[in-house]
């Protein structure tokens, strides 16, 4: 399969105050670009064929565009973003689309992600990563989480999706991504009905992947992946120390 990195996000929220890199896919960490993890996870991986960074070939961050590595510009938004990355790879088969402020993810948590794809495969795959396994690998790590009756969740940044179904629900696709980090406004796209369950804590995951798979004619998958690094991603600067500790230690 192909992957595709977004590495075009400008650094112009809470990480600018520790640094002043133009772009937070170059954000310096243990003396590389934030980015350069992810690529180095996903040039092991023999599973992955090529991989599309969307962003800047800048100064800092091309070194690092190696090996299975091709690049193209950023689009306006996350999903513009992902658009040019799949016309760039044109692929005929499901992406791997990954942020690129993930840099303490291994090609062993990619992996497990899309075995479990395979397991139970969807029109688009979604990672979900528990807050158990962030807190006994992570102890105080800070993560947007949402209470489910299956447990206590934060998102994941790894997606596995048809080329098809991008192109042909963009529009939704662009306002769940605007939302991401707002799971209630983000709840309140399936109807009031989710949304009065989800703010007490009764919704499902599988009535979310029902929900979304009627409304948008496709089949929506939760992948619960026990790996945290899938999800801690690196927005504000009590993660930047996280993975600056982490990543040192290696």
């Amino acid at each position: 399969m192909d992957a595709i990195v977004l590495a075009g996000a400008l650094n112009d929220g809470p990480l600018r105050a520790v640094s002043s890199a133009a772009y937070e896919a170059e954000i310096e960490i243990a003396g590389k670009p934030m980015v350069a993890y992810v690529l180095e996870a996903l040039n092991q991986m023999d599973e992955v064929e090529r991989i599309a960074v969307v962003g800047y070939a800048t100064d800092t961050m091309l070194p690092y565009m190696t090996g299975k590595v091709c690049r193209v510009d950023p689009g306006d938004s996350m999903i513009d973003s992902l658009i040019k990355g799949l016309e760039l790879l044109q692929p005929k088969n499901p992406v791997l689309a990954v942020t690129s402020d993930i840099p303490l993810i291994t090609p062993e948590a990619i992996r497990d992600f899309l075995v479990r794809c395979q397991d139970n495969p969807g029109d688009v795959c979604y990672s979900f990563v528990s807050k158990d396994h962030n807190e006994a690998r992570y102890p105080g790590v800070q993560r947007t989480y949402v209470k489910l009756r299956d447990g206590v969740f934060t998102g994941g940044n790894i997606v596995l999706l048809s080329p098809e179904i991008v192109r042909e629900r963009i529009d939704i696709l662009k306002q769940a991504a605007a939302l991401r980090k707002k799971p209630v406004q983000l709840c309140s796209l399936l109807g009031w009905k989710y949304l009065i369950k989800f703010i007490f804590g009764l919704l499902t995951i599988k009535e979310v992947e029902e929900r979304v798979s009627r409304a948008l004619g496709l089949k929506a998958v939760g992948i619960i992946s026990p790996y945290p690094e899938v999800g801690i991603d690196v927005d504000k600067p009590s993660d930047l120390e996280l993975a600056t500790k982490a990543l040192a230690q290696i």
